[in-house]
């Protein structure tokens, strides 16, 4: 990752953002490192940017948000635990539901060896994409279309993650995930949801509810220009 002329913050302040990720359980040093090494203040407008290693979810316009860094970590973590693809070290095929402003992307990004990101928001996916080629990232490929349909030429996926909430999960996700593949996507209305982890298994579905939230509802069939 290059970081060289976009302003890092204090080792410290970056520091303190990993301990309190450390306190509320994620224990994978790869996120954490990565998470460490990541400027979040680039994601944000020059407004919001002292906040930025805050562990709070922060506007970005078009009524969407930067997610709670503790909720990225987590939802990172928990495609990555015990992946039978990482026998390789890294995940393969990665597919991410909702650029938004390209932080969970720059998350993702290192620990797999491509990244495909869905935005129905086109200047959205526009900064996510100027921010991911300041940080050096070279392995994501980003599409502006609706995230409920998934990304199906680029598939399977060993992991799916999904930064907006539908009602249900779609059928096409499911379709699009490799043997052993995991989803996780935040499921129901408007005010809270499940955050849910789907395992592959054959024709089977495993799913496990890893935490409530609330993420922004995944508009299906919507595209913004």
């Amino acid at each position: 990752m290059n970081l060289a002329g976009i302003g890092m913050t204090s080792q410290r302040t970056r520091e303190r953002l990993v301990g309190r990720l450390l306190e509320q359980g994620i224990k994978h040093w790869g996120v954490l490192d990565v998470v460490r090494s990541t400027p979040r203040h680039i994601f944000l407008d020059e407004a919001l940017s002292h906040r930025a290693y805050e562990d709070v979810a922060l506007p970005i316009g078009y009524n969407q948000t930067i997610s709670q860094p503790y909720i990225v970590a987590k939802m990172t973590e928990a495609v990555l635990n015990n992946h039978p693809s990482l026998d390789t070290g890294k995940l393969n095929n990665v597919l991410e539901i909702g650029t938004g402003c390209g932080y969970q992307t720059a998350i993702i990004a290192p620990l797999a060896r491509k990244v495909y990101s869905v935005e129905r928001i086109k200047p959205l996916l526009e900064k996510a994409r100027k921010n991911i080629r300041v940080l050096g990232l070279n392995n994501v490929q980003f599409k502006h279309d609706d995230g409920s349909m998934g990304w199906k030429e680029k598939g399977p996926f060993d992991a799916i993650i999904a930064a907006a909430a539908p009602r249900r999960v779609p059928e096409e996700l499911l379709a699009q995930l490799a043997e052993g593949g995991r989803l996780i996507i935040p499921i129901g209305g408007e005010d809270v949801q499940e955050l849910r982890l789907i395992t592959r298994q054959g024709d089977e579905f495993h799913t496990e509810v890893v935490a409530t939230v609330r993420f922004v509802p995944l508009f299906i069939g919507s595209i913004q220009n």
